[in-house]
């Protein structure tokens, strides 16, 4: 099942905000936006929507709840608020970057409204956290819930051992396509965000995690289908959703908790940098244009240096 469903995204929306969301996405489309994108940018839209007719303390949303032109800054800091309250700061913040694209492209591309309401909205401020890292002995303690050389095993392995050595993220390890694993050369080419393709290499073991599913797959009765990861039964594929519900399970049964994709990738640039590879290499590995993100990702290995520097300095121990 695709992960944008318009209709259901929409389900209950007054019909002018169904079809701005609708036009929108198709803007979107054509301009070559990923589905996760699209999704994640349409959901904040659709959500502001539902906040103005169901918990808006405004009196005077109710037409802003029936037509997105006549939102206000206040009802988007309002919604901004209820988000935090309700959600997270970090979630708030995603969707004020979703609201930035909409409202947007409802004033520059569509020119209905003569000013976007979120010119002078400020972005949420989100707590500056160190990720917790998943230990190797974490890792292999959860690689041990997939011995076995019955299909299930032997695919598990291969996509977490892929994450644990590529850093990739959750839709580009699921999207992949059977062409896009070289076995020839132990490497994968990632689809990331904005259609920016990537070439990554990967260690023997993880070349032998997946070269055993290969051989697997090919015994498999979709083993014609052109995705590289299939479900247990019958010719379909494993996508995103599928193998994030399969690493938690897998989490669960070696009984640890918060276990996702995403914290790999964390690790990833914690041991680069911690290792002191160099950042522009990091970059193109992870599939960033930003040196923003490798300072993000690469905070808990730069707190790691930063201790052992001190007590190697032995700061206050001479007195």
């Amino acid at each position: 099942m695709a992960l944008l469903d318009l209709n259901k995204l929409g389900a209950g929306l007054p019909a002018t905000w169904v079809g701005y969301l609708r036009d929108w996405d198709r803007t979107l489309r054509s301009a070559g936006h990923p589905e996760t994108t699209r999704y994640n940018y349409l959901l904040a839209a659709t959500q502001l929507a539902r906040f103005l007719g169901e918990f808006s303390p405004d009196p005077d949303a109710d037409e802003a709840a029936q037509d997105p032109c006549a939102v206000t800054r206040a009802h988007v800091e309002a919604f901004q608020g209820w988000m935090i309250e309700t959600r997270s700061a970090s979630t708030a913040l995603n969707k004020h970057k979703g609201l930035q694209q909409f409202f947007r492209w409802l004033c520059q591309d569509e020119q209905d409204i003569a000013r976007s309401p979120m010119e002078r909205v400020a972005q949420p401020r989100t707590p500056q956290k160190l990720i917790p890292l998943l230990a190797a002995d974490d890792t292999a303690t959860l690689l041990a819930t997939c011995r076995g050389r019955e299909f299930l095993p032997v695919r598990d392995e291969a996509i977490i051992r892929l994450y644990c050595a590529t850093g990739a993220r959750l839709s580009e390890v699921g999207n992949l396509l059977v062409d896009d694993v070289d076995l020839g050369t132990d490497s994968v080419r990632y689809r990331g965000k904005g259609n920016k393709d990537r070439r990554v290499r990967f260690g023997p073991s993880t070349a032998r995690a997946v070269s055993r599913y290969v051989r697997a797959r090919a015994k498999h009765a979709g083993a014609g289908l052109p995705q590289m990861w299939l479900a247990a039964q019958g010719a379909r594929p494993l996508g995103p959703n599928g193998i994030k519900i399969m690493v938690k399970r897998r989490g669960m049964a070696a009984g640890l908790s918060g276990v996702h994709a995403h914290r790999w990738r964390h690790n990833f640039a914690h041991e680069w940098k911690l290792a002191g590879g160099d950042t522009g290499d990091l970059m193109l590995l992870m599939g960033w244009s930003s040196d923003d993100m490798a300072r993000h990702y690469g905070a808990s290995a730069a707190a790691e240096r930063a201790q052992a520097a001190q007590v190697r300095m032995g700061i206050g121990e001479d007195v």
